[in-house]
């Protein structure tokens, strides 16, 4: 059983930031792809950055580059989403994903957390 477990959200000023965690049990950081995505309401989904857990070379979406940036603890089974300089438009629910397949931000994960909110206020 493969189960993807988010937290670190909550409500931030614009301009700060936060650590989003996502706890792959079943699965580990260990091979494959895990990745980073956040969904508005009424929006699609978006995909943030993926990371080769083989090669541990990421990838980013323009949107995020330079604030957003993704690391691993393969002891921990964890992967880490680090958002900085937040703004109001990135509020959204942000999810973890991890598949076998493919790594890129359009990749069809099959492995999916049930998401963790992140408000950021003007």
């Amino acid at each position: 059983q493969v189960k993807m477990v988010e937290s670190g959200g909550g409500s931030v000023q614009a301009g700060g930031s936060l650590r989003l965690s996502c706890l792959a049990s079943g699965y580990g950081v260990k091979s494959g792809c895990m990745g980073w995505f956040r969904q508005a309401p009424g929006k699609e989904r978006e995909g943030l950055g993926v990371v080769d857990l083989n090669s541990g070379t990421p990838y980013f979406s323009d949107s995020v580059k330079g604030r957003f940036t993704i690391s691993q603890d393969k002891a921990k089974d964890t992967l880490y989403l680090q958002m900085n300089r937040l703004k109001p438009e990135d509020t959204a629910m942000y999810y973890c994903a991890a598949g076998l397949g493919s790594c890129g931000l359009r990749t069809d994960f099959a492995f999916w957390g049930q998401g963790t909110q992140v408000i950021v206020s003007s």
